[in-house]
């Protein structure tokens, strides 16, 4: 996930000093297996995969560095990975 952010922001230059940010603080914390900027590009929003057990002192680790950093107040949310696309059964 991190390539492929590295990607986003040197090859196609879609990502914003922000989402670089966001990433590269994420990335830093113990659970993080990967984060990347997801969407549109040019500012919005970022994807880390991160353990359950982790996923609270992810998030407010995150929030508060990243808030050191831009200014910011950054808004995030935890779910969790479901079922891909299927056809339903009729």
């Amino acid at each position: 996930m991190h390539e492929s952010h590295a990607s986003l922001r040197d090859l196609y230059e879609v990502s914003c000093r922000e989402l670089d940010t966001l990433c590269e603080i994420a990335i830093r914390q113990t659970g993080v297996f990967g984060c990347r900027m997801t969407g549109g590009g040019f500012g919005g929003c970022a994807i880390a995969l991160v353990t359950a057990a982790a996923a609270d002192a992810v998030a407010a680790a995150v929030h508060r560095d990243y808030l050191l950093a831009t200014g910011i107040d950054a808004e995030m949310f935890a779910t969790r990975a479901a079922a891909g696309a299927r056809v339903l059964p009729t």
